[in-house]
């Protein structure tokens, strides 16, 4: 049936432009915008996972630029921490040099003090936007990463840079609590005179023909049989005293007993006898340090050097501000541990504060091992007269100090008199290490930034990926399309007009 009011053919193909239309708009939009998915409208799931998306790139590109900062500033400090340790090592050549006693100690000393001066210069300068890593202990975080959950949560990620303490400072002893189990000075009194431990063997001659066998610090003597004990044990003063072992002295009391005795500061000797046939020797202590037991037969025991020992425990952990002391003649030597110290640095740090006091007589020496305990060794050798002048050693520690620097004991380095010069040896290896560990670490730290920077830029081109993925347009696929729209554009038009032409030929019948 035909209608003049009603034209079915012409609905079906106006519908048909206006979807071929929308279409043609869409295409173009995705066309021009370059974006298939640029509205909630257009994909709203899409949309937002592409939004969410788009801010974690965001913050990523914030995280870069974090990356950079830390990363610069931690290479200033790396800079320092190997300047210093390049000066350090100049410092060393100067105390070697202060080793030979013909030398002008008052002109190196000088050397040693501009040195030591462009130490603190390099420190205080070593700073990156106010920022300075070889001053203070607390850590610094630099933001290394944002972290998605599945559940939408954002939680930050940091990488912590551990300062490097280079500063002289000397710290602040505690006030917390008792740390005093943890040290043990070994004796009240050291030897007011600088005197000698000894060991004292007492030879019982029973068979009347067998030789004696005696063995001090590696060197051996045989006494030959002679008419009684007594006088073997003179002849083996006699041998023994004739070797010049240095430091070493024998002396018999004319009764059959033996007395070896230690002058040296720091260096201990095996004795050990072998009495032939049924002959016996008991040995006891005679000396003020020694601690061996009473033995018979062929045996050997320590003749221990004449300095005291001050006891780490080998249990105990180190927290930064720890805090320990030695009192030297009434006078105190304190170090306050760092963060990540160990007992050796303990050991070292009190070693350094010690040498630094300028005791009249007095010199020290760290001792052992992680696994066997570190110890300080005080040795005093009787040349201070003043009244009174024993050498009173005593220990304590408390927690809750403010660390010392790592080159505490830099600013007493003092190489003008032989017992500056044989401390300041060692104690400046002590400052070497502490530098080369810190430029250690910051060389790692920067290492490990730059590593995470070279993986947020990755990271942030995957992520730019991925959403492209999801709302870029296909270009190839709409330019095909658009054509292809095109065409369909034109033909409903031309079938809208067709319909459209269609009444009039209704016009015919009334003709």
């Amino acid at each position: 049936m035909s209608s003049i009011l009603t034209n079915t053919s012409a609905m079906v193909a106006l519908q048909t432009l206006k979807s071929v239309n929308a279409d043609l708009t869409k295409t173009q939009s995705e066309i021009s915008t370059g974006k298939t998915v640029a509205t909630a409208k257009d994909n709203s799931a899409v949309w937002a996972i592409s939004k969410v998306m788009e801010s974690d790139v965001k913050g990523f590109k914030g995280i870069s630029e974090s990356l950079s900062l830390g990363e610069s500033t931690v290479a200033v400090a790396r800079n320092a921490s190997e300047t210093v340790t390049d000066l350090l090592t100049e410092i060393k050549g100067k105390v070697v040099a202060a080793q030979e006693e013909n030398v002008d100690r008052a002109k190196i000393q000088t050397d040693i003090v501009a040195l030591r001066d462009q130490i603190n210069s390099v420190v205080n300068a070593a700073q990156f936007n106010g920022l300075n890593l070889v001053k203070g202990s607390d850590d610094v975080n630099v933001l290394s990463s944002l972290d998605r959950a599945e559940n939408g949560s954002v939680t930050a990620s940091n990488i912590s840079i551990a300062r490097q303490d280079l500063t002289s400072q000397a710290g602040t002893y505690g006030t917390g609590a008792s740390l005093a189990t943890n040290i043990t000075a070994g004796a009240a009194n050291v030897d007011s005179t600088g005197g000698a431990n000894s060991v004292a063997l007492t030879y019982a001659n029973t068979s009347g023909a067998d030789a004696l066998e005696l063995t001090v610090g590696g060197s051996t003597v045989t006494v030959a049989f002679d008419t009684d004990a007594a006088t073997m044990i003179d002849n083996a003063e006699a041998q023994i005293n004739a070797l010049g072992l240095s430091g070493i002295s024998a002396s018999s009391n004319g009764s059959g007993v033996l007395t070896l005795s230690n002058t040296n500061s720091f260096e201990e000797f095996n004795v050990a006898w072998n009495p032939g046939g049924t002959d016996t020797i008991a040995m006891a202590n005679a000396g003020t340090g020694d601690s061996a037991a009473a033995a018979t037969g062929s045996a050997n025991t320590a003749l221990t050097y004449r300095a005291e020992e001050v006891a780490l425990s080998t249990q105990a952990t180190v927290n930064e501000g720890d805090s320990y002391r030695i009192s030297v003649n009434g006078n105190e030597f304190d170090y306050v541990a760092g963060q990540g110290e160990t007992m050796e640095d303990v050991a070292r740090g009190l070693k350094t504060a010690v040498d630094a006091g300028g005791e009249t007589g007095v010199s020290t020496q760290v001792s052992g091992n992680a696994t066997d305990g570190w110890n300080i060794l005080v040795d005093y050798d009787g040349t201070d007269t003043t009244a009174g002048a024993n050498m009173t050693l005593t220990a304590n520690g408390q927690a809750g100090g403010t660390a010392s620097g790592g080159l505490f004991g830099l600013d007493n380095i003092d190489v003008t008199s032989d017992a500056g010069a044989d401390s300041a040896l060692d104690n400046v290896e002590t400052l070497i290490q502490n530098s080369i560990d810190a430029a250690a670490s910051f060389g790692s730290a920067q290492g490990r930034i730059e590593t995470q920077t070279n993986f947020i830029d990755s990271l942030v081109d995957s992520l730019k990926t991925g959403i492209g993925t999801l709302v870029d347009t296909n270009m190839e696929e709409a330019s095909a399309k658009l054509q292809a729209l095109q065409v369909q554009q034109q033909l409903a038009t031309q079938s809208l007009s067709i319909a459209n032409q269609a009444p009039q030929s209704i016009l015919s019948l009334f003709r």
